[in-house]
């Protein structure tokens, strides 16, 4: 008898893509296997995102594409879970009764038993729980890369923002403890990962439920002293639980990279009142100034939402300072959606679309004014390169590569020059000069000054990826991988 094959398709933030790595993992326990190719699969999942305002209609215009496949073939199934299924409930079967189950936030490790129960009763499983019933890391999870990986310290979130739904989707911040977070990323070194990223909703604020304010600190230099791993990351802090042991933890961390993400959200101090964001402009720039102060070469990104509810054009004006004296490398820019349930949403001076537009045009072409000198600054400099796969695209003459340099940049390569050991893959680890600057990108195409090709870069050239089952039942190990679609990004600090 074949095995079902699965396919999972993920909207939304670096949460998101966590989570389905966790639902691939509980689905292959169970006998799935992912979809070849093109083939139609046995199950699709959506895991979806409730943050932007298109997300409903992408959802269930997504799922009336597939209702003639479910017509054509009643033995398919099809689970909505994520973000929105938290929200919508059992509205999404009453508007797509092709649905089979809907599961929330709060239950991703009952995905397969819903699944099962809804084959064997013939109708649709709806659950959705209040608060968390399994912490995620306790699941079994099917890694996306060979060479980097995602682990969660915090679910959840104890802010207040007013335009953000997350909060009352994902719950109260609820913390892992050290030993939990060590064990997984040794788990992952031990089977040739080389970077990990922390990930939290503020991850910065992890620590709170068990009363250290400055566990995380401590975390990033535990994580740090990990023998073989080479480099540490985290998103997304929030500004005002950002603190100078972690500055100075991430300044003294010889493999924390010297790279951060720091949401501003709006320069203006009225604005950011009205997002109940606890931060102001000073204080914000006065976080960067010491980062830099520590650490100057730190590339720094942010979040922006531009057409906040009663944004003025002194406010908006505010914000271009903030993005002028900030000097981002880059920035995630949205345009304010509304979103039910939010306090946003029952604002007052909800501004017209064009108004949005415009300033949101205007805000863009100063940061890609930004990202562009900076990044020409970096013309002539020496790089390391972790190679990447899937990221940027491939030119056909000159046949470059791409990999992320130590701060995050995207630089596209050339893999040529006597120093190459045979073949460069994902995975493995590179050197080189950088020769231009783009807005969105570093180019080098000169021939590479060293190659070092790794285990990560043996188990990609294998197509093999991490499998962790969990932090309470050894190391990880390794399965085919599956095709996964590109995240968008989302949900913010």
């Amino acid at each position: 008898m074949n095995a079902k094959t699965y396919q999972i398709r993920t909207f939304g933030c670096q949460m998101n893509v966590h989570d389905s790595e966790r639902l691939a993992g509980q689905l292959e326990e169970a006998g799935y296997v992912p979809a070849p190719g093109q083939a139609k699969p046995d199950l699709v999942v959506f895991n979806t995102c409730a943050v932007r305002e298109n997300a409903d209609n992408k959802l269930y215009g997504t799922l009336g594409h597939l209702r003639p496949d479910k017509v054509a073939n009643p033995d398919m199934q099809i689970a909505v879970g994520g973000c929105l299924a938290q929200k919508d409930r059992g509205d999404i079967v009453k508007r797509a009764p092709w649905v089979d189950v809907v599961f929330g936030t709060h239950n991703i490790g009952s995905l397969p038993a819903l699944l099962e129960r809804a084959r064997h009763n013939a109708e649709a499983e709806v659950e959705i729980l209040e608060s968390l019933e399994t912490f995620p890391s306790t699941l079994p999870a099917r890694r996306e890369s060979s060479y980097a990986s995602w682990v969660s310290v915090s679910v959840g979130c104890n802010n207040t923002c007013t335009f953000c739904i997350v909060p009352s989707l994902r719950g109260k911040e609820r913390d892992r403890r050290p030993g939990e977070i060590l064990a997984e990323v040794e788990a992952l070194v031990a089977e040739g990962v080389l970077e990990v990223t922390l990930l939290g909703q503020n991850v910065n604020s992890y620590g709170v439920e068990f009363g250290d304010r400055l566990a995380f600190g401590k975390l990033l230099r535990a994580t740090g002293g990990i023998d073989g791993l080479e480099r540490v990351r985290f998103t997304s802090p929030h500004p005002a639980a950002f603190t100078s042991d972690v500055i100075d933890a991430m300044a003294e961390t010889p493999n924390v990279c010297h790279q951060l993400h720091m949401p501003l959200q709006s320069g203006s101090d009225r604005v950011l009142r009205e997002m109940r964001r606890s931060y102001r402009s000073t204080r914000f720039l006065n976080i960067l100034d010491e980062v830099r102060a520590k650490m100057p070469d730190a590339a720094i990104t942010t979040d922006i939402i531009v057409g906040f509810p009663g944004e003025t054009e002194e406010d908006f004006q505010a914000t271009l300072d903030v993005v002028r004296a900030a000097r981002f490398s880059s920035a995630f820019t949205f345009q304010y959606s509304k979103r039910p349930g939010t306090p946003a949403a029952e604002m007052a001076e909800q501004l017209p679309k064009e108004v949005v537009q415009e300033r949101y045009d205007r805000l863009v072409e100063l940061q890609n004014e930004i990202s562009w000198e900076e990044n020409r600054k970096l013309v002539g400099r020496r790089v390391e390169l972790l190679v990447a796969a899937g990221e940027g695209r491939k030119d056909a003459e000159t046949h470059r590569m791409s990999g992320r340099a130590r701060d995050g940049r995207l630089v596209h390569f050339t893999p040529t020059g006597s120093a190459v050991d045979r073949s460069v893959r994902p995975g493995d680890v590179v050197e080189t000069v950088i020769s231009y600057g783009a807005p969105h990108h570093l180019v080098a195409d000169g021939d590479l000054l060293t190659h070092r090709r790794t285990r990560a870069g043996d188990n990609a050239e294998a197509g093999l990826r991490p499998k962790t089952s969990g932090v309470t039942l050894g190391l990880p190990g390794f399965g085919a991988p599956a095709a996964q679609p590109a995240p968008v990004s989302g949900c913010a600090g």
